[in-house]
């Protein structure tokens, strides 16, 4: 199994590497200081496996996860863990390691790793259903709720459920913002967070890493500015 490690700190580079060669079968074939030296690496060659740290300059572990298309098997690796509910949104995502990580805690990661296989859910177990024109159905306590797309200003993720907000009401569905961004139209929403998708026409100010949908004040991040600014009307 041929993995990479991506970590801004030479020191956590180098305990991964040295794990691994405790791992038989299991080959460091690169290490990258950032994501996007990483990104140009995976753009011309093929990994099982990527140990990838969450908080780095500029580009953070889930910011990469979310510009590579058909990421493989991934571990976290991080000193904080808070974001462990979410990290496992990413269906690519085996386990997640906090730093120091024990011989031990890596021995279970690996073995997460060889016995998973990543793959998109079937449509059957998705709770957001198919969209039809303007319309999305949102599966709640097993009755469908169709939901008009235009009137969702807000869509959040929070842990294994989505909060869905709209013009006249808020619906709280079991999902993933990866599948319910797969259902809203491209030319009308956009993933501007992690956490968040917004509805452009919604946006009532913009301030420097941030935009104001009706009362809610949601975060911009680095990586999606630059396609939220095109999408604006711009005087």
């Amino acid at each position: 199994m041929n993995c990479i490690i991506i970590d801004d700190e030479a020191a956590a580079r180098a305990i991964i590497g040295q794990l691994c060669t405790n791992v038989e079968g299991l080959h460091v074939i690169e290490e990258f200081p950032n994501a996007i030296q990483a990104i140009k690496y995976l753009n011309q060659n093929e990994v099982d496996l990527i140990f990838l740290d969450i908080h780095m300059p500029d580009f953070t572990g889930f910011d990469f996860i979310e510009t590579i298309k058909n990421p493989p098997k991934i571990i976290l690796t991080t000193s904080d863990s808070k974001f462990a509910i979410q990290a496992f949104e990413y269906d690519c995502i085996v386990d997640y390691l906090v730093k120091p990580i024990t011989p031990e805690r890596f021995q279970k990661a690996i073995k997460k790793a060889k016995s998973k296989t990543v793959s998109q859910p079937s449509s059957q177990s998705e709770k957001v259903e198919s969209s039809s024109g303007n319309d999305l159905y949102v599966n709640i306590d097993r009755r469908l709720i169709k939901i008009d797309i235009p009137s969702i200003y807000l869509v959040e993720a929070k842990g294994d459920y989505i909060h869905v907000k709209t013009e006249t009401q808020n619906y709280t569905v079991h999902s993933t913002l990866k599948k319910i961004e797969e259902k809203l139209p491209k030319d009308l929403f956009l993933k501007v967070h992690r956490s968040y998708i917004i509805n452009v026409d919604k946006i009532i100010d913009i301030e420097d890493n941030s935009v104001l949908i009706k009362k809610d004040v949601i975060p911009v991040s680095r990586s999606n500015r630059p396609e939220l600014m095109k999408r604006l009307n711009l005087l």
